[in-house]
């Protein structure tokens, strides 16, 4: 006999990331070869189509220190503008077969730095009535005294037209804030953007409820 269910159900107790996120999901970095296949922040191959580009930075608590145990994850769009994902509808624009467009690294246990190495994305079309998104990554967030992955994008500076018109930008009402997701270029040995995350604070980042 079935038996009916409570008119409440208890929630169930959640907790924050603790220190064996590195062994399950990034185990290269904390010293293990366990999975047949392992995702890195090496999202390029010879063959993709596109910039290479290296993006970077490092996560600040609320004391404006460093926290060098996040787990980061991005997802982007190719050089077209276009996810490697069924779920696009874009099909004027190509799929780069060679370019997976997620990732997934480790904040730096001595630094705190983060970064992949990947491709500067197209902008991608915006919604049915919408105008196109600048080009952007999207980043998710997880570590010790976050209960929820946090979700954010990176625009780039360089970029200012096309961020201009940004309908997601567009819907953060101060300019400040909007510059909490722009990443600045540098010249190095790959053209580098640099973005850093702040978790508090008054120039704390956007974050997304998605």
């Amino acid at each position: 006999m079935v038996q009916p269910l409570p008119d409440r159900l208890r929630e169930t107790a959640s907790q924050t990331a603790g220190p064996y996120v590195h062994i399950g999901l990034i185990p290269h970095q904390a010293g293990f070869d366990i999975f047949e296949t392992t995702f890195s922040n090496v999202l390029v191959t010879p063959a993709t189509r596109g910039e290479r580009i290296r993006i970077e930075g490092r996560v600040f608590d609320g004391a404006d220190e460093p926290v060098r145990d996040v787990l980061v994850e991005i997802w982007q769009a190719n050089a077209a503008g276009r996810y490697n994902h069924p779920a696009d509808r874009q099909q004027a624009k190509p799929i780069d077969e060679s370019f997976r467009g997620w990732g997934r690294t480790g904040s730096d246990f001595e630094t705190g730095i983060w970064q992949f190495e990947t491709i500067k994305p197209g902008p991608v079309d915006g919604r049915k009535g919408h105008r196109p998104m600048a080009p952007h990554i999207s980043l998710w967030i997880a570590a010790r005294g976050i209960n929820i992955g946090l979700q954010t994008r990176l625009y780039f500076a360089d970029e200012a037209d096309a961020n201009a018109a940004d309908p997601v930008l567009n819907l953060i009402e101060q300019r400040s804030r909007r510059e909490t997701l722009l990443a600045r270029r540098e010249e190095r040995d790959v053209p580098t953007y640099v973005l850093d995350i702040r978790l508090q604070g008054p120039q704390e980042t956007v974050f997304f409820d998605v």
